[in-house]
């Protein structure tokens, strides 16, 4: 695996350029993590970065291919990377950072290939039968992203992380995805749980032509409720982790206030775009921060 087996791989200079690339690609695609990780300790920074910029990619995938097949081949070159790299994963900036935080931190690749396949899945623009369906997939993507950070941030944590992860990712994901509704419907992935839809009597094809009907919105109401009761699970589990790992689960702080935009009189969940200005999303992590010490 090169030189990155050796311990101080990861601090190799030469991996320096790799993890700058990394964190400019978070800052630009995924604000909500590139604030957080401003308060993640700063040794540990720029491994998180490289986690995230690898997320980035993963969810750029399907935006930048025409068909499933395209998408397909670029998820292979990803588990390929991670399982066997060899010269063009090294020369990466992003597979080349992330491969040595792995080294670094023994990451378990288990999670990261979950992650894959989870995002490969969505390429067929797959419809999740259940809650629970939707459960798993957010796990193997959000929960298993927040559980990786914590773990490069203080690779001690232990049961509570895991459990604080699974919660942190549902109510991450499914607010992510309330949030990306007006992209998600031009690209036909709908993320809405099919027996949520059928509860409130709203038509599947009602509901991808984007129709913000009374039934349709009553349908996310419940989706907001759901992602409610996982925050309260996240602040429990969260109650119970070293505060040293917890700035791995900030992001999870911005899913209430983003909630709160969704109850606007005048939101259109297909139209309507759910932003916080930047500085009120580092005000609202700044004082959470606090609260840890």
């Amino acid at each position: 695996m090169s030189h990155h087996g050796s311990p101080n791989a990861a601090d190799d200079p030469s991996r320096s350029a790799d993890y700058a690339y990394c964190e400019d690609l978070v800052r630009r695609t995924d604000q909500d993590r590139w604030l957080a990780s401003l308060f993640v300790p700063q040794d540990r920074r720029r491994h998180i970065y490289a986690l995230y910029a690898f997320n980035c990619e993963m969810g750029r995938v399907n935006e930048l291919v025409s068909e499933p097949l395209l998408g397909e081949i670029r998820f292979q070159w990803w588990r390929d990377a991670l399982e066997a790299p060899q010269g063009d994963a090294l020369a990466n900036p992003v597979s080349a950072a992330l491969l040595s935080t792995i080294a670094r931190f023994d990451l378990p690749k288990r999670l990261l290939l979950e992650l894959i396949g989870a995002r490969a899945g969505g390429l067929y623009g797959e419809r999740l039968p259940t809650s629970a369906a939707l459960g798993t997939y957010l796990q193997a993507t959000c929960g298993h992203l927040f559980r990786l950070a914590a773990l490069i941030i203080d690779g001690e944590e232990g049961a509570a992380g895991v459990a604080a992860s699974g919660s942190a990712g549902f109510v991450y994901g499914i607010v992510g995805l309330m949030r990306a509704m007006p992209w998600l419907r031009a690209k036909g992935a709908l993320f809405m749980p099919l027996e949520l839809l059928q509860a409130h009597g709203v038509a599947l094809d009602e509901f991808a032509a984007g129709r913000a009907s009374p039934a349709a919105r009553a349908a996310l109401a419940d989706m907001r409720e759901l992602a409610r009761r996982h925050l309260d699970q996240c602040a429990a589990g969260l109650d119970s982790l070293p505060d040293k790992c917890k700035p791995a689960f900030l992001p999870a702080c911005l899913c209430e206030p983003y909630l709160q935009l969704m109850e606007g009189r005048c939101y259109d969940p297909f139209k309507t775009i759910i932003e916080l200005p930047q500085w009120r999303r580092q005000w609202i992590m700044w004082r959470v921060a606090r609260r840890w010490g």
